[in-house]
């Protein structure tokens, strides 16, 4: 059952199956129950499905199933569905008894026909209710009332009687109480609200990129909701959504019947100016669109090669961190998306060597350094310590004298925004179940420069390390070579 009304409660229903199990001289062993479960699909039935997987391995230990309606099966879209549970019951000499219908279901050309017209009837019935639901919000969000979903960065949801009077803020996940209270954003914490504006400070005065946005409040230090990062997707939803100018917006996406969601085009929406207090004044709010508009990423590809050739005139060069820090170009994942590798767009320009060989060149050259530092480790250890050779796609490992496996992790140097120094790291997944040996690069990376044993492995693919981050506290580091047997069994008394 979906809902707690008129007959379909799970008490009216198991009463009226009791009964006709008591006409008929059954004993009923076992139940199976889906509450509060739409009909829709199988997946969410944990109680049909425990009844089908009993049925079909044999250790059912019953003769009879007694389902009270032929919409009990579900109220599946393709009629042929509920039909088929059914018969898998019957090849396992499981017969199915309706207790609420008016035919007998033994297999007569009119019970075949009524069967039938009451699947199909299941399946429209909700067709016609989530016609008439989606009629009853689009209705209520005209009147400019929030229908669903969560109020976004900056907002909060308003609950307020029958006759417009506020009553309280939700908050997340809770839900009105009373049928007849609705729901309205308003403005949300003053800090976050400031935040709103300085985002649109941002791109409109100083021109910032979306995800430099993002990363310069990370720098300053303001948290985003339940302490997660500042990402590229929550400033543009922020700076794109109406919402922020007091407009409230229904209909964005459609996903009835439980079919995947699809966005909706933007003339179909149902938008209602001045619902509530804007955040953003809508001029404001117009100008960051118009911005965003003519931003890079929406030329053409024409448009972003010459942008691509007029920065090799300039630099004589390309890289990575000159297209990220020209105003004029996309991202470099961009380049990517539209021209399947970065190397094939510097090739449609005649660049073709020179980024290639520069990686080359970094590669060898850490290689290089590795092998000068296993070296050094496995001498300054008097030989006790192990080479491990990788085999084809594997890193060098190291094996101590108690049979511990120390995976060496090679950090780069790199130079960040307003100066800031960091190391990038770059994990493989099973790197996680060794003792980590972390090698920091100095400014230039052709000498080490620090070396730390770790206590614990990187939660993410690919990190950023700054002086002071958390990994470093938590590391223990090295002032010479000779230390790493005894700092390892420190850190990890116990041998794998």
């Amino acid at each position: 059952m979906s809902t707690e009304h008129q007959q379909y409660s799970l008490e009216n229903q198991a009463a009226a199956i009791a009964q006709y199990a008591a006409t008929k001289g059954y004993e009923v062993i076992r139940t199976y129950e889906d509450a509060a479960k739409s009909g829709l699909l199988l997946k969410r039935r944990t109680g049909l499905r425990q009844l089908l997987q009993d049925v079909i391995s044999g250790s059912a230990g019953y003769r009879a199933i007694l389902v009270y309606d032929v919409s009990r099966w579900g109220r599946f879209q393709d009629m042929d569905e509920s039909a088929y549970y059914e018969f898998m019951c019957r090849q396992a000499g499981i017969h199915v008894h309706y207790t609420a219908e008016t035919f007998d279901n033994d297999g007569s050309f009119s019970s075949c026909i009524m069967k039938a017209l009451k699947r199909s009837m299941a399946g429209e019935y909700s067709r016609e209710l989530s016609a008439k639901v989606s009629a009853g919000q689009e209705r209520m969000a005209k009147r400019g009332f929030k229908q669903g979903g969560i109020p976004g960065y900056g907002l909060r949801r308003m609950l307020i009687s029958s006759d417009g009077i506020p009553k309280q803020i939700l908050a997340h996940r809770e839900r009105k109480s009373i049928t007849t209270d609705r729901v309205v954003l308003v403005p949300g914490p003053p800090e976050e609200v400031v935040c709103v504006r300085l985002i649109y400070k941002l791109l409109i005065e100083q021109e910032m990129k979306v995800k430099a946005i993002a990363r310069e409040l990370g720098n300053r230090g303001i948290p985003y909701k339940d302490d997660a990062g500042w990402r590229y997707g929550n400033v543009f939803n922020i700076l794109t959504h109406p919402k922020y100018k007091g407009c409230l917006v229904y209909g964005r996406t459609t996903q009835k019947l439980h079919t995947p969601c699809v966005p909706v085009p933007a003339y179909r929406w149902v938008t209602i100016p001045n619902a509530f207090p804007a955040i953003i004044d809508p001029e404001t709010f117009d100008r960051a669109q118009q911005i965003l508009a003519n931003r890079p990423h929406n030329k053409p590809n024409e448009g972003i090669l010459a942008g691509l050739r007029r920065l090799l005139a300039k630099h004589g060069k390309i890289s990575k961190e000159l297209i990220e820090n020209d105003p004029s170009l996309p991202g470099y994942s961009n380049f990517r998306f539209r021209f399947g590798t970065v190397q094939r767009a510097y090739e449609m320009i005649g660049y073709k060597e020179a980024p290639r060989r520069k990686q080359i060149e970094s590669r060898l050259r850490v290689t290089a350094l590795k092998d000068k530092l296993i070296e050094e480790l496995i001498r300054a250890s008097g030989g006790r310590i192990k080479l491990i050779k990788g085999r084809a796609g594997q890193k060098d490992r190291l094996r101590l004298p108690n049979g511990r496996i120390v995976s060496i992790l090679i950090c780069l140097s790199n130079e960040r925004a307003q100066g800031r120094r960091v190391w990038r790291v770059e994990p493989r997944a099973r790197e996680h179940r060794y003792a980590v040996l972390l090698v920091l690069l100095n400014q230039s990376n052709d000498a080490v420069e620090q070396v730390f044993a770790l206590r614990k492995p990187f939660a993410n693919a690919r990190y950023f390390l700054w002086p002071g981050d958390k990994y470093l506290r938590d590391a223990t580091k090295m002032s010479n070579y000779s230390e790493l047997i005894d700092t390892v069994d420190r850190l990890f008394p116990h041998n794998h």
